[in-house]
């Protein structure tokens, strides 16, 4: 289940740093998350970062990207090979 961020956001910049799959950027109006970058921290954290530092709680999971544990960690293991490769 990747995590959205809601028109709620207030931009404060204190999640993007936060992600450790750079999936956070500054959208148009607010910032966004790329659902194939988030595993809910899944592989680095026992809970998501953004969703625990986030001020205004406005980062719930996208309904649109619902994915289990197990696919969660999946994705971490190809970001993790993929970056590994991209160093090399």
């Amino acid at each position: 289940m990747a995590l959205m961020i809601t028109d709620e956001c207030i931009n404060c910049d204190v999640c993007e740093p936060e992600c450790p799959n750079d999936a956070i950027y500054l959208g148009e109006l607010i910032y966004e998350i790329e659902p194939s970058k988030c595993t809910e921290c899944v592989g680095h954290f026992d809970e998501p970062q953004c969703v625990q530092i986030c001020p205004v709680a406005c980062i719930p999971v996208n309904p649109e990207h619902v994915e289990s544990r197990e696919t969660l960690f999946e994705k971490y293991q190809r970001l993790q090979a993929a970056g590994t490769a991209a160093s090399a």
